[in-house]
């Protein structure tokens, strides 16, 4: 499997385990990897188009280009939204609930870039 894919499938399988941490009352871990699954698949659309990729900065520059190119400010949002997921991890800020609402938006993320990869 290349880089790209092995990505891919870390991003995917990541949201499920932020689903079963939230599940289980750890909302701290769940944003981490809610954070981590979008983080994973714009790490996918970059090494497959050659782009840096390797910090935080690169992934930000990564998912503003692509929310230009795309024409989809959408993706630009939910990518926010799963900024805000890993300050939590930080932070123990948000509730489960909130936290729940930002794995739905990492979902919707991920559906919308899982094409371009």
């Amino acid at each position: 499997m290349t880089t790209g894919g092995t990505y891919r499938t870390a991003s995917r399988h990541l949201l499920t385990q932020a689903r079963a941490e939230l599940s289980q009352g750890d909302v701290r871990q769940a944003s981490e990897k809610g954070w981590g699954a979008a983080a994973q698949m714009v790490k996918a659309i970059a090494e497959q188009r050659g782009w840096e990729h390797r910090g935080h900065r690169q992934i930000h520059q990564a998912v503003v280009r692509l929310a230009e190119e795309t024409g989809n400010e959408d993706i630009r949002r939910f990518f926010q939204v799963a900024s805000s997921l890993h300050a939590n991890f930080y932070e123990d800020w948000e509730t489960d609930v909130a936290v729940g609402g930002g794995l739905s938006d990492i979902a919707r993320l991920l559906d919308l870039l899982e094409p371009l990869a």
